[in-house]
């Protein structure tokens, strides 16, 4: 565990699942956490200090960036399912983003701060129906490496994870499309992943926070997979799997 002490975060889609474990572990690294998200309820129940509001409104994302002050730590997490319209989910993605860190900048500059963003393995892999999500994700690794570049020289470190299957609620609404119980599905959408399983909302947390943290200090522009190993299978193979 980092010591985080005195450092301020900013969490988007701190509600639940992802956001919500990653507000976690950073507040008991020592970080103060704001979070921010669309539903009061699951946001008090994170953090004392939370901003009810929407990443693709520019005024929503300054009032939360005030609220948490001037910041070290920017993880955007807020993110739209892969059912969603496009121009909704670039929106949330890309969009948020932009809409984030125009109002943190300054803060992350003078603070030499972390931005790390939640992409998804869909931004380097294809399903058959989510043009839109897939899109998104992949644009915003690459508006996430961009900004690695274009702040690097001031101190700023921008990095990207990207997940496979998580339990979180978003991906039990999808486990209920594909149909039957829920561990079922789970269990056939990671049975070509290598470990087999989807991860916990923890494990990726453990991630983002430690690209957020100063173990990561000389980490910048990087894409991490945490995906149980699924990108690294070469699905004409899978038959020997």
């Amino acid at each position: 565990m980092a010591n985080l002490g005195g450092r301020r975060a900013l969490v988007t889609g701190g509600g639940s699942g992802i956001g919500a474990a990653v507000a976690a572990r950073l507040q008991a690294d020592g970080a103060h956490v704001t979070v921010m998200g669309r539903r009061e309820a699951p946001l008090a129940a994170v953090s004392p200090h939370y901003v009810v509001g929407d990443v693709t409104d520019a005024d929503d994302c300054r009032r939360a960036v005030e609220a948490a002050g001037p910041l070290d730590i920017l993880v955007h997490n807020a993110s739209s399912g892969g059912g969603s319209g496009s121009r909704d989910v670039l929106d949330v993605n890309i969009g948020g983003a932009e809409n984030l860190l125009e109002h943190a900048e300054q803060g992350l500059v003078e603070r030499r701060g972390a931005i790390v963003t939640v992409g998804s393995t869909a931004a380097v892999v294809s399903g058959a129906v989510a043009a839109g999500y897939n899109t998104a994700k992949a644009g915003l690794v690459m508006w996430t490496r961009s900004q690695a570049v274009r702040l690097g020289p001031h101190g700023v470190r921008a990095n990207a994870v990207c997940p496979g299957w998580v339990r979180t609620p978003m991906a039990d609404t999808s486990m209920g499309r594909i149909g039957g119980e829920v561990d079922e599905a789970y269990r056939q959408v990671t049975r070509f992943a290598p470990l087999r399983r989807p991860a916990e909302p923890d494990e990726i947390a453990a991630v983002i926070c430690f690209l957020a943290s100063p173990d990561a200090s000389y980490v910048t522009g990087a894409v991490i997979m945490a995906d149980g190993g699924s990108t690294a299978v070469d699905v004409l193979m899978v038959e020997e799997l």
